[in-house]
């Protein structure tokens, strides 16, 4: 109950100790104009889901309303964040339980950090938090029990390094002190290595006595430092053996050694010397990595255990560790081996061999095409992990686009801002590219490329495809079919590429001739409401406006003309001039006497309106001996002789015939009288 009652304390004291401060960066500039802020909060690990853990709203002076409007949300990284913004009051809480040390391992502070975003306009919020350690972890030693076998001419104050008890928790709760069970013999001394690393020591204090004592037993508690503290025992098992009484002694009190990060695995960067003043095996030499050397170590360096020649194993990383302590032991072949231990410091220096990462924020997808110059697309952050001017980054855009890049107040950022008018007509898209390069010897490049769509604005009228028309219509057409049609473009997209077509109506003469006609909004197409006859109209003219369907809607400019010509078909009978036709003749008339002339005329046109002359069928043969017509002219001359005694009358059928291609004729008769 006591340690709940703590911990709830604690939580209690975090909160009240949680602060928040906030650095606003304004770059008010043409070009761009963004807010950055940032928040510092902290929470202990292993609470529970839904954990307040700040009030953001709040400590940035907004309205809880204005963080719903203006979309604020966490920008999503490469992991998923364990945290999540309440949008309608602006808390930000915690989404599931934290392990620090599962997070951080040893890192302290432990720092989870986030980028957060407010639209309209925009607002780049970074938010620290910080997990605080809960002391949750005992310390454990790598094994239950530890032999030692120490020669009982050691002498007092010989050290005899132990494997350190281990603890995930750092600060106050890591490890703290070691306490050695009461022996008259050994005590128990603490080396600090920093970074939560204490390596105890098993120190002699009074000369053994195998003959007295040839085994001595002794318990080794690690405690760290919580309230109350957590702790982990290890059972010391202490074989006395007789004889080799001289330890290794290294040439140097201290081993350092500088070397790049890219060298060669399979280079000896270093050699470690130690000398023993016993005799025969007893001063031959072994050496060895440490027993508290980080299995990491193990895969990136080797030592030769007969020369002492340190060697590059594995592939150095400047940016992973700056440099590497690495615990050395020399060990004699004594039967009881006597051992010293030295540590060298490895330095790493650095080599320009990381690329700068370019990470792109969109804001979005689309731009308008009449956006202004400067308008901002994008933020682009670049990131070298080299350090000095191997990770100085210049960023550049590619000239060839209308864009280009306006470097912020806060180091390696940038936006992405229009430098001219955009047009979707002349481009629809453009795959923006961003190059970043070091300043390193040799420098390393990258580059990452944006898609941009701009949108459409209805800037464009429409434009028919021909102007003007001219069509040509039969006569006699079926009303209510289409006869022709119209055709006109948008360049512009969309609803304002979406034309619809209608006619031009204006009061006057030309009004009766188009309500006539019809258009359909959508095709163009023209239907014709009656039909047309040649004879009485022979051609005409109308208008047609096309307009688009934006907002606002954009028409062609000034109506388009159409001139329609009307095509004559065979559909009038050849007409005579006269009623009836009825002459007297002398007999005994010359041939070639003309009778009389009958004349027909036709209203189509053309051949349709030609007229030809004949004899009907149903004249009498006695007749047609007598009388012929000239099938121009319509003359009707005597081909015979005349005998009134014989006959004193005929009657005629004469025919007149157009020359359309299904001929139209009419019948007249005349009467000869003798």
């Amino acid at each position: 109950a006591a340690k709940y009652l703590v911990m709830e304390q604690r939580i209690r004291n975090a909160r009240r100790a949680r602060h928040c401060w906030f650095a606003l960066l304004f770059a008010l500039t043409e070009l761009w104009s963004v807010v950055f802020a940032q928040l510092k909060y902290s929470i202990l690990e292993e609470v529970q889901g839904g954990t307040f853990v700040g009030n953001i709203a709040k400590d940035l002076g907004l309205d809880k309303n204005v963080m719903k409007n203006r979309g604020y949300r966490i920008v999503a990284g490469t992991t998923e964040t364990p945290f999540e913004v309440n949008e309608n009051d602006g808390i930000l809480y915690l989404k599931s339980k934290i392990d620090r040390e599962e997070v951080c391992e040893r890192i302290s502070p432990c720092l989870i950090n986030l980028k957060t975003v407010l639209e309209n306009p925009l607002e780049i919020h970074y938010v620290s938090v910080e997990i605080l350690d809960v002391n949750d972890h005992s310390p454990v030693f790598p094994e239950k029990e530890k032999k030692l076998e120490i020669s009982e001419s050691a002498l007092p104050g010989a050290r005899f390094q132990l494997q350190a008890a281990r603890d995930p928790d750092v600060g106050q709760f890591s490890i703290q002190q070691y306490k050695l069970s009461h022996n008259e013999h050994f005590r128990v001394e603490v080396k600090d290595r920093g970074e939560d690393r204490k390596v105890p020591f098993l120190v002699l204090q009074k000369q053994l006595d195998r003959e007295i004592a040839a085994k001595h037993k002794l318990r080794l508690t690690a405690m760290d430092g919580g309230k109350p503290a957590k702790y982990g025992d290890i059972e010391i098992t202490v074989d006395v053996l007789d004889v080799n009484d001289n330890s290794p002694l290294f040439t140097k009190e201290t081993y350092s050694v500088t070397v790049d990060e890219n060298i060669p695995i399979g280079t000896v960067i270093f050699q470690v010397n130690a000398t023993d003043l016993d005799e025969g095996a007893n001063s031959e030499i072994i050496y060895s990595f440490g027993n508290e050397i980080d299995s990491k170590l193990m895969e990136i360096f080797s030592i030769d255990e007969n020369t002492g020649e340190i060697k590059v194993t594995g592939q150095l990383d400047f940016e992973e560790s700056k440099s590497y302590e690495i615990d050395i032991q020399a060990s004699d072949k004594g039967q009881v081996p006597l051992t010293s231990d030295k540590s060298v410091m490895v330095s790493v220096k650095d080599v320009n061999d990381n690329p700068p990462d370019i990470e792109v924020t969109s804001f979005s997808s689309l731009i308008r095409e009449d956006a202004k110059i400067g308008t901002t697309v994008a933020l682009i952050s670049v990131n070298d992990l080299d350090s000095g001017i191997n990770g100085k980054v210049i960023c550049t855009i590619r000239e060839d686009v209308p864009f280009s890049l306006s470097q912020s107040l806060q180091e390696n950022m940038y936006a992405v801002v229009t430098k001219s008018r955009l047009d979707r007509e002349m481009m629809a898209q453009y795959d923006v590219t961003i190059s970043a390069k070091d300043e390193g010897e040799p420098p390393f490049s990258s580059e990452k490329t944006m898609k941009v769509v701009v949108s459409d604005v209805n800037d464009n009228v429409p434009e028919f495809v021909l102007s003007p028309y001219t069509f040509y219509i039969t006569e006699n057409n079926n009303p209510g079919a289409s006869v022709f049609s119209v055709k006109a473009y948008d360049q512009d997209d969309g609803d304002n590429a979406l034309i619809s077509y209608h006619i031009l109506r204006e009061k006057g003469s030309h009004d009766t001739l188009t309500s006539f006609l019809n258009i359909n909004a959508e095709t163009g197409s023209i239907l014709a409401l009656k039909s047309f006859d040649f004879e009485t109209l022979k051609t005409f003219q109308f208008q047609v406006v096309a307009t688009d369907s934006g907002t606002p809607s954009l028409s062609s400019n000034g109506s388009m003309n159409i001139q329609i010509h009307i095509l004559d078909v065979n559909d009038n009978v050849p007409v005579f001039s006269s009623d009836a036709y009825s002459v007297t003749l002398r007999e005994n008339s010359p041939l070639g006497t003309t009778v009389v002339q009958v004349n027909a005329t036709d209203l189509d046109d053309g051949t349709n309106g030609e007229v030809i002359y004949s004899l009907g069928k149903s004249t009498n043969q006695l007749a047609l001996n007598i009388f012929d017509i000239n099938p121009i002219t319509g003359d009707i001359t005597v081909k015979g002789l005349i005998d009134y005694e014989e006959r004193d009358k005929y009657e005629i059928e004469i025919e007149a015939s157009d020359k359309g291609i299904a001929p139209l004729t009419t019948e007249k008769s005349v009467n000869i009288k003798i």
